[in-house]
């Protein structure tokens, strides 16, 4: 569904942050990218999408190949691809459902987004979705007014009334205490698999990535070092993909966690 084949990009300095990357992620499955800084990880995202431009490959969404679009066609494409930001990246003084509308631009005419009267069935889409999330109390409440997980579930909506084919969500916790990181990472993998979404999890916590994601990509130095489920994430593979540190201790303390899931 989607595939990148041979990615590179390397900056004006250059840094080389993504090193010919071959992957390929069919319809429905969550994967993880995890990695130190500097990996390559929000720039792979970036890169899907054209926030940031390739210095070569090719990334194909479906049957359509993205790194050569026109401006017009790539605004096109890029309502299949919902993003999620580490910061929000809400407008403050708009209200929820303003913000959550908002993903729809991409789809109404200018004096419509600019007088904000987005057809009905928008509206409604926005109800159903701010229900989904447990939000539909706050719907006129404005963004600023929010917690940082409430305005990260916000974001969730933003991207998901876009009706997208696949989800690009960059550092989602963050920002965020463990608690409200676990319910964050738990939603968005229910969501992907009530919709059958494809969806690229750029992450930090390799224990949340482990609880939650189908896969897992290892980035270091901008190439792929793992590829698999969490399940073999050994401390030797971590070792690879990080350095040396007592991942037996991160792998216990999944465990626990998923102790703890089981007894909720």
């Amino acid at each position: 569904m989607l595939r990148l084949e041979k990615l590179t990009k390397t900056y004006k300095t250059g840094d080389q942050a993504l090193k010919s990357v071959d992957l390929d992620i069919p319809e429905g499955q969550v994967l993880a990218l995890i990695g130190p800084s500097g990996a390559g990880k929000s720039t792979l995202i970036r890169c899907i999408n054209r926030l940031v431009e390739p210095t070569s490959g090719q990334v194909f969404l479906g049957g359509t190949e993205l790194t050569h679009l026109s401006a017009g066609a790539l605004r096109r494409e890029r309502r299949r691809m919902g993003m999620i930001f580490q910061e929000y990246a809400l407008v403050e003084r708009l209200t929820v459902m303003e913000n959550v509308l908002s993903g729809r631009l991409g789809y109404v005419g200018f004096w419509r987004s600019f007088l904000r009267r987005f057809p009905q069935p928008d509206v409604d889409e926005a109800f159903r979705l701010l229900d989904r999330v447990g939000l539909l109390a706050m719907a006129d409440k404005r963004a600023d007014e929010l917690s940082g997980g409430q305005r990260q579930r916000v974001g969730i909506c933003r991207a998901l009334i876009q009706n997208p084919a696949v989800l690009l969500v960059d550092e989602p916790t963050a920002s965020l205490d463990p608690k409200t990181s676990r319910q964050i990472m738990r939603l968005i993998c229910e969501l992907c698999r009530e919709r059958g979404l494809a969806a690229i999890i750029n992450i930090h916590d390799v224990a949340l990535a482990q609880m939650f994601v189908q896969r897992v990509i290892g980035l270091r130095f901008g190439a792929i070092e793992f590829d698999g489920p969490p399940k073999d994430l050994t401390p030797d593979v971590l070792t690879t993909i990080y350095g040396e540190e007592d991942w037996e201790a991160t792998i216990e303390t999944v465990e626990d966690d998923e102790d703890i899931e089981a007894a909720e």
